[in-house]
């Protein structure tokens, strides 16, 4: 057994020459990302490392789901495929790979990659981390409320049980980067992890090349930050950002790579003649996505992002510097999925004239089979329209109930049956199927010395982690001041997006809105402008729900958490936009009465 300060007491062999920065590439920012990223990173420049993000809400579901069919599955197929093509290419070079693949059983991943290497003739050595599923210890802990489904789901028949409804399917607890960085420093080529933060696969090497210990705060907190940063791979170099057009490269980003100095500062990089950019802008639309306050909790160090400073350092180089850190809180994120019931779906188009009539008459028609169904109206349609598709608008239906039977052919035979016998140019995207099971997630905490951390090490041996001894429980952090308002002038109405970027995104029900100006001028507007009661204006899906601002003055970035948005997750899909991925770009589109000056 380690103690917390012991654990890593030398940089590995395996890395960059001493006093070079650590160059930490990522190659995956979901289960699906680019195939080929992995041989991209590895052939394209120099790396010392080599990271894989493949977990998120919804794929915690679908491992989960996997895992109910098939106990030794669990984890991210994908990452074996691209293994099979690279991993010698990453043994010539020296280049370890870490990743969260493992998801729900990162022992099998991991036995897995020692089979692929001995069918390739490789000897790769290969480690695990383990601990986070508290699947089996859910009630003991207090972990899991059951579903509202659960007692009708526990009393009904085999296909309920079979699928788990009413209890979770996956419990797992959000560890740190220590076990990553015990499996490095003990010589592995491979550290396969189940749900580790995401920023923890960028701290575990930095901490094991630098000998970091646990009261390394600033420098761990700098780390996360970089991890945040490449965590969603090509969000950092130009994927999704809002002022996407400004980008001479824009078809195919290349991944984005960290370079990251024994201070804990870095650099955000990417291998010459790849696409996309590294901007201060593309790094601060990634640092704004799916936080809360400017306390941004983990298991290792409690990172403050209202200390982050950004600076061009050249051509695809934004250099980070500045980050604090705070003892972190003495409890660990877990996250709780289960599968909640059954939901079928369908979506009516409306052609012409007479929309909302149509819409009504189609909800009279179901109302006997879907008398609690979800209805949403999108007017896409235009008057006067020069194409069909531009005169028609689209009526979505969504029905759930804890009985697959009763959603399934009962309502879809009804939502096809009114093919002759509705709304005039009646017809739909698809006709609708069986039922399908959904998702709920939920987060709760637990004391981090009641969650193992173990380190499976190349050679078999165990290495259990201890939590930090030093903990902080988390605060609210006091507002700053807001800058000098823009003198009074002549506005102009415009979209809010001409001067502002946005970048939004999903925690459980959740959404966060991060929101960004490039100039001191532009701050000292969108600080005083952009209030709750505007934004709520701008978004009125959100004016019921609760919504909190947050101030990053460093980054000239405002970050709105709005609870409740998307309702039980993005597994239960209620939403038309489920991971509140466009929520941003909603923000910008709204017309706002801006200053002439900044324009």
């Amino acid at each position: 057994m380690t103690t917390p300060d012991t654990q890593v007491t030398a940089p590995g062999a395996w890395v960059a020459p001493p006093g070079a920065p650590l160059r930490i590439g990522n190659a995956s920012g979901f289960y699906g990302d680019r195939f080929a990223a992995i041989e991209e990173m590895l052939t394209g420049g120099e790396l010392d490392v080599l990271t894989g993000d493949y977990l998120a809400e919804l794929t915690m579901l679908i491992l989960g789901r996997d895992r109910l069919k098939d106990p030794a599955t669990g984890y991210a197929k994908t990452f074996l495929r691209q293994l099979e093509t690279t991993r010698g290419e990453a043994l010539d070079r020296g280049v370890p790979i870490v990743t969260n693949a493992g998801g729900l059983n990162p022992a099998g991943l991991a036995e897995a990659v020692r089979r692929l290497g001995r069918r390739l003739g490789l000897d790769v050595a290969v480690a695990h981390v383990e601990g986070d599923d508290l699947l089996s210890r859910a009630t003991e802990l207090g972990l899991f409320t059951e579903h509202s489904h659960g007692e009708e789901l526990d009393g009904r028949e085999p296909d309920g049980k079979r699928l788990g409804l009413g209890g979770p399917v996956a419990v797992n607890a959000y560890l740190g980067g220590w076990g990553i960085a015990a499996c490095l420093t003990a010589g592995a080529d491979v550290v396969v992890t189940g749900r580790v933060t995401d920023a923890s696969l960028v701290v575990g090497p930095a901490a094991a090349h630098f000998g970091w210990a646990r009261d390394d705060h600033d420098r761990l907190a700098g780390a996360v930050v970089a991890g945040h940063v490449l965590e969603c791979g090509t969000q950092a170099t130009g994927g999704n950002y809002a002022f996407f057009g400004e980008i001479t490269d824009p078809v195919r980003p290349g991944f984005p790579i960290a370079e990251i100095s024994a201070d804990g500062s870095s650099v955000i990089t990417k291998h010459p003649g790849t696409g996309g950019a590294v901007t201060i802008g593309t790094v601060t639309a990634q640092l704004v996505y799916e936080i809360a306050g400017p306390r941004y909790p983990g298991p290792d160090v409690t990172t403050r992002f209202d200390t982050i400073h950004l600076d061009d350092d050249g051509p695809d180089r934004v250099r980070i510097t500045g980050v604090t850190g705070e003892p972190p809180p003495p409890t660990l994120k877990v996250g709780c999925t289960a599968l909640g019931g059954f939901r079928n779906e369908v979506q009516f188009v409306l052609t012409g004239l007479d929309i909302a009539a149509k819409a009504v008459l189609v909800r009279r028609q179901l109302a006997a089979v879907a008398p609690t169904a979800v209805w949403t109206l999108a007017r896409t349609d235009r008057a006067d329209a020069t194409t069909e598709e531009e005169a028609s608008a689209l009526l979505r239906c969504v029905v759930r109930s804890s009985d697959p039977g009763a959603i399934g052919r009962p309502f879809t035979s009804a939502a096809i049956e009114l093919a002759l016998a509705s709304y005039p140019g009646f017809h739909v995207t698809a006709p609708p199927g069986e039922a399908s099971a959904y998702g709920v997630f939920t987060s709760a905490a637990v004391g981090a010395a009641l969650v193992p951390h173990v380190a499976v090490l190349p050679d078999g041996r165990r290495v259990t982690l201890e939590p930090s001894t030093v903990t902080l429980p988390l605060a609210d952090v006091a507002q700053p001041p807001l800058p000098a308002p823009l003198p009074t002038g002549p506005t102009r109405r415009a979209a809010l997006g001409t001067v502002a970027g946005a970048r939004s995104g999903d925690k459980g029900g959740s959404a966060n809105v991060g929101v960004w100006v490039r100039s001191d001028q532009a701050w000292r507007w969108l600080a005083h402008a952009l209030t709750v009661a505007q934004f709520r204006r701008l978004l009125p899906e959100t004016a019921q729900l609760p919504v909190t601002r947050h101030l990053l003055p460093h980054l000239r970035a405002l970050n709105f958490v709005v609870d409740g948005l998307l309702g039980e997750g993005v597994g239960a899909n209620a939403r038309f936009d489920p991971q509140a991925k466009a929520v941003g770009e909603w923000l910008r589109a709204r017309q706002i009465d801006l200053p002439e000056a900044l324009l």
